[in-house]
């Protein structure tokens, strides 16, 4: 196959892709990228070129999607603005990229007759205090990232049950691994706390999460590519749930911190208690997470630490004036 990956330089297109390339040897992947401080061309460092394509442009770019597509068998979307915090800050951009740019997609998959498998997330459905969604639960998402998410979403679903696409979905619960912009919890729990930096914990720290390690979503996507049905979404749960603090703490074991570097920080508005995912559909197809999260996050914590070259530079310039708006006056005022 030759796959066009929309968003394929930022963390999990660019696990996607290496995975894919290493372990399909008659593959060929064309990455779309915008190349914004998510989506680096680090991350895809190492490629063979004769098998592998980066084309820097924004899926809301009709005519730049539309010269991408040609020649290529489908496309995996994973081309998002997608952190909750900056969405509260700024709506618009997750509208335009996660609605627009995936009608734009949708549109140039339509016409070339190929599959367009859209990567989703838990947050389309909301907080759930018991149980675990499935696919049939109804959308209820509480931010601007997660709103831009579903409507994404509905889009994917309009255009197969209108047009007949050949367009799905796969909703994933939280990744974590290599090659994660440090704006998110464990990659800055990891830095921070390499550094000896306090690390912020949002309230009280027990808002549940369903962890899942990016390889074992890489699979999943894989077994919904190619064997899902049209029109259908797939969810895709980790093994583990576990509290963002209990998470915190085990990182901080990992890098020989003890818990006086946490500072609970006033929390963020509208934020979800907990989501779970039910992969039973998923599961049907072939797939099974393989990586439990304590062999994870230790394979994480190890990267993050022989790899210091990726993520010094990101923490300066741009994300250290986000984390400063986003976190200064707040561990300002944290209990410590």
């Amino acid at each position: 196959m030759r796959l066009l990956v929309a968003g394929g330089a930022g963390f999990i297109g660019s696990n996607f892709v290496r995975r894919r390339l290493a372990e399909r040897g008659e593959d060929s992947v064309r990455v779309l990228d915008k190349l914004t401080y998510e989506g680096r061309r680090e991350n895809l460092e190492g490629l063979d070129s004769k098998r592998f394509e980066l084309i820097e442009a924004d899926i809301c770019d009709r005519d730049a999607v539309r010269s991408a597509v040609e020649g290529c068998d489908a496309i995996v979307n994973f081309a998002a603005e997608s952190h909750v915090d900056r969405s509260i800050e700024s709506p618009g951009e997750f509208i335009t990229t996660d609605v627009f740019g995936t009608h734009i997609l949708l549109e140039a998959a339509r016409d070339a007759g190929i599959r367009h498998l859209q990567i989703s997330t838990d947050e389309v459905y909301g907080s759930i205090e018991d149980g675990s969604f499935t696919e049939t639960s109804p959308l209820n998402p509480s931010s601007p990232y997660s709103a831009s998410k579903a409507g994404g979403d509905l889009v994917v679903s309009a255009f197969h049950h209108t047009y007949g696409a050949d367009s799905l979905i796969v909703r994933a619960s939280n990744n974590y691994g290599p090659r994660q912009h440090p704006e998110k919890l464990i990659p800055l729990t990891v830095l921070n706390a390499l550094h000896g930096d306090p690390v912020p914990v949002y309230g009280d720290g027990s808002q549940v999460r369903n962890w899942l390690f990016v390889e074992d979503f890489c699979t999943a996507i894989d077994a919904v590519l190619e064997r899902g049905e049209a029109g259908e979404a797939y969810n895709v749960g980790g093994p583990d749930e576990l509290p963002n603090i209990d998470v915190v703490r085990r990182i901080l074991e990992l890098t020989g911190r003890d818990e006086s570097l946490i500072s609970h920080v006033t929390d963020r508005p509208g934020h979800d208690r907990r989501y779970s995912l039910a992969s039973e559909r998923t599961q049907a197809l072939g797939w099974r997470a393989q990586t439990p999260f304590d062999e994870g996050i230790e394979r994480t914590v190890s990267w993050y630490r022989e790899n210091e070259e990726w993520w010094a530079p990101l923490r300066s310039g741009e994300y250290r004036e986000y984390y400063e708006r986003q976190y200064g006056a707040r561990l300002g005022a944290g209990d410590g």
